[in-house]
């Protein structure tokens, strides 16, 4: 699980250890295993937030782990064009390469460690694929696509997209030196992230060495949640167990304790994990496919304006040999 690394973890700057006589620890209210399933054209993907309370997710609506799959020549697949509105949609590629194109120019390819950011806002059409080299080569290919909801008042907003590349994100490092913590948004200890959002969250990767422990301060008015990638270990005070393809919910406080199981557990070297949260939006939420709004009314109103074409369009692309006026 390559992402963003660095020869020398101990170079990079410490997070503060929060002080446990003052700061209130979180605890586990939930651990959820996540079912599997297929997305797109047949991708293999891990369904993150399924049987949670979208008010315990708030305001994160969905997430996906795409992989960890290993293809042979010819098997790599991913989205055809399909619309979005209402939200924000958030692809972390870890290992492998997807390329994404948009109704509005937004899109490039997104390797290992880099993010696209996609605010779909009133309404934008996109399309997810491997790169055809990758496609004849096969490979290994594993991220994570995380939905982030946007109030009423921003529904309708203007399309953006955001290139985050790999070396754009802010490398930390546990005090004991033993866990890599990469700051994709919102910000940790005072470190910012590159990921400008609309709705205030906080998203980091973590990757803890075997026994490693991390304690993280986190904002008292942010919900909480962590979702192992690989690996083992433990989380909260009580050290509840947890492992690949589990989602934790965390309760009120401002401190977050993850631990990496002792010994090495599968291909993974010790744990990592996705934490995030963010400032509950609080809103009722009408979501159906690839819309998220606040009411019925608003939701058939997007389904009208995607078949009226007031989305947008695929844009040409040019063909080999021909020009291109």
């Amino acid at each position: 699980m390559p992402a963003v690394t660095v020869d020398d973890i101990l170079q990079l700057p410490r997070i503060s250890e929060p002080d446990p006589a003052v700061a209130q620890e979180r605890p586990v209210v939930s651990i959820t295993t996540a079912p599997k399933g297929y997305e797109g054209e047949g991708f293999p993907v891990r369904r993150a937030f399924a049987g949670v309370d979208l008010r315990d997710l708030d305001p994160f609506i969905h997430m996906d782990q795409m992989g960890e799959v290993d293809y042979a020549p010819g098997e790599p697949k991913g989205t055809a064009w399909h619309p979005h509105r209402g939200f924000e949609t958030v692809t972390y590629i870890i290992d492998g390469t997807f390329r994404h194109q948009d109704s509005n120019g937004g899109g490039g390819l997104i390797t290992n460690g880099d993010t696209q950011w996609m605010t779909a806002g009133g309404g934008i059409l996109h399309i997810e694929e491997p790169p055809e080299e990758l496609v004849v080569s096969g490979g290994l290919f594993h991220g994570f696509q995380l939905w982030v909801n946007l109030p009423s008042r921003l529904k309708m907003t203007v399309p953006r997209y955001q290139d985050i590349r790999a070396g754009q994100v802010a490398l930390l490092s546990s005090p004991d030196g033993g866990t890599l913590v990469r700051v994709i948004a919102g910000e940790v200890d005072g470190h910012p992230g590159p990921g400008v959002t609309h709705t205030p969250i906080a998203l980091l990767h973590a990757s803890l060495e075997p026994g490693a422990q991390l304690r993280l301060p986190w904002r008292s008015d942010f919900n909480a949640l962590g979702y192992v990638l690989a690996g083992s270990g433990a989380v909260g005070q009580a050290k509840r167990p947890v492992r690949t393809g589990q989602l934790v919910v965390f309760g009120p406080g401002d401190a977050i304790t993850v631990a990496a199981g002792e010994r090495r557990d599968g291909p993974s070297h010790g744990l990592d994990i996705l934490v995030l949260g963010g400032q509950p939006i609080r809103e009722p939420v009408a979501a159906y496919g690839p819309f998220v709004m606040n009411t019925r009314d608003e939701l058939v109103q997007a389904f009208e304006d995607f078949q009226a074409g007031r989305l947008g369009s695929i844009p040409a692309e040019p063909h080999p040999g021909h020009d291109v006026l």
